[in-house]
């Protein structure tokens, strides 16, 4: 035992490495040393090396990163008063976080898809039919870049929202045919459109009660973005935040802000329609052949073929919109441009452009769940604290006026209630959450509309907030 202490001392005083001694000291199983480490900022892990301190001139200008650096005692079994050996050591930790790191590109488009997909089958489950594929997706995104499985920026995330989000709008827009719109939609036309005045009147509360100065020109921007996602959702988010030019970490708090707050809101909204009965299913008509006719190759190669044929005319709308938008020198129009011409599109040509839309349905549900894992995880709880705590409260008062509103007005009008919470969900969540709530609460015949009004909600958000934003909030903080 005497020796164990003097080569204990012995390699102390010296100065060299503990860790050719941890696992001779482990074996003996007595209190012969005593380790107790103060506090660690990641979790603890079953290995870890123990070095001496690393000493770091002044001069220094970028020393290595180290996970921590703590004092603890190093004591023999009764050290007399001269033998007090206390050494400081620094503990280096082998995992590193995030768990997938930004360049690990297979492993970031793994944990994109499987997060869509996750997002897609919550639909089956009663919570999931609740909230929406669309929310799950977000917040499990959100839930993994904060909690150190996935980066909260990576170069897929760039190609997400460089290529494929414009690629998705105009597969998810090809059934925006204005004028069909105006006569399908009815009454729920009407109850969207009190919705997207209410958030109009939410953010002008909401910015006057919380003007966020502290933010400078990234002050009435955000309050833009955030106005947009409240009429038409997310993709509007990213849209007029591209097209301001927002500064990135004040993106990303709003971003985390938003999910908060969207979790919230249809948690309130459901209740809000817990009483509302569902609709009576009608009984199925019987069929006169309870046969399938025989495939043929016509019937085998016409989804292949209305699929390929989508996705090309998906890019050559993406490709169209962004030589214009570089002819124009409109920074961060790009977005905007791809649903104006889609639009313009599905509304001049409604039987040749409708004709692709059950394919581009099919791709657009797949890659609108990748962008909203990307949405999520691009989304920092930390910067909402650190950065902006300010917009955490501006979303949250304008959602709430919004709701007020919508319902207030919507009753003075004499809307149904049912009407009114699905057209408020229309305008914050889109068109995605709104069928999934009339499917969830068993609305048969608001399927449909909910997806035209929040495809007519993505159509017009952009435009209304940007405008709104630039000729009204800007001149209220005294920005010209």
């Amino acid at each position: 035992m005497a020796c164990w202490n003097q080569e204990i001392g012995n390699l102390l005083e010296s100065g060299r490495s503990l860790r050719g001694l941890i696992s001779p000291l482990m074996a003996l199983s007595s209190p012969l040393v005593t380790a107790t480490a103060l506090s660690f900022r990641l979790p603890s892990l079953s290995y870890r090396q123990y070095y001496t301190p690393l000493l770091i001139s002044p001069n220094t200008l970028k020393p290595e990163p180290q996970l921590c650096i703590r004092s603890f005692p190093v004591q023999t079994s009764r050290p007399s008063s001269s033998e007090n050996l206390n050494r400081s050591v620094v503990a280096r930790s082998n995992l590193q976080f995030p768990l997938i790191s930004p360049d690990d590109h297979w492993g970031t488009w793994t944990a994109l898809f499987a997060t869509g997909a996750i997002g897609i089958w919550s639909e089956r489950t009663k919570i999931g039919r609740m909230i929406s594929a669309a929310l799950v997706s977000i917040l499990l995104g959100l839930a993994a870049s904060n909690m150190g499985i996935i980066p909260h920026e990576a170069p897929a995330y760039s190609i997400v929202m460089e290529y494929i989000l414009p690629l998705t709008i105009p597969l998810m827009l090809f059934r925006a045919d204005m004028r069909n719109v105006i006569k399908s939609t009815g009454k729920l036309l009407l109850a969207f459109l009190i919705g997207s005045v209410a958030t109009t009147i939410g953010t002008l509360v909401a910015f006057l009660v919380v003007p966020m100065r502290s933010l400078g020109q990234d002050s009435w921007k955000i309050a833009s973005a955030l106005m947009a996602s409240y009429i038409g959702g997310a993709i509007n988010y990213v849209a007029v935040s591209e097209a301001l030019g927002i500064s990135p970490s004040v993106v990303a708090a709003g971003v985390a802000a938003d999910n908060v707050i969207c979790a919230i809101y249809f948690m309130v909204l459901f209740a809000l329609a817990s009483k509302i009965p569902s609709e009576p299913s009608p009984s199925p008509s019987p069929s006169p052949s309870t046969k399938d006719p025989p495939p043929n190759s016509d019937t085998l190669s016409t989804p292949t073929i209305q699929t390929a044929t989508a996705l090309a005319v998906s890019f050559a709308i993406c490709k169209v919109a962004t030589h214009g938008i570089q002819l124009l020198k409109l920074p961060g129009g790009t977005l905007p441009a791809v649903t104006a011409i889609v639009v313009i599109l599905a509304t001049l040509l409604p039987h040749q452009i409708g004709y692709l839309a059950p394919s581009g349905d099919a791709i657009a549900a797949i890659s609108i769940q990748v962008f909203f894992a990307v949405l999520g995880a691009s989304g920092s709880v930390w910067n909402v604290v650190m950065v902006a705590p300010s917009i955490f409260v501006f979303a949250l008062i304008q959602v709430s006026v919004h709701v007020v509103v919508v319902v207030g007005i919507g009753k003075l009008v004499g809307l149904d209630m049912k009407l009114l919470v699905l057209a408020s969900n229309a305008n914050i969540g889109g068109p995605t959450t709104a069928s999934g709530m009339a499917t969830a609460k068993g609305w048969g015949s608001l399927v449909v509309p909910g997806i035209l009004v929040g495809i007519f909600g993505i159509s017009i958000a952009n435009y209304v907030a940007y405008f709104f934003g630039t000729f009204v909030l800007k001149r209220m903080l005294g920005f010209v």
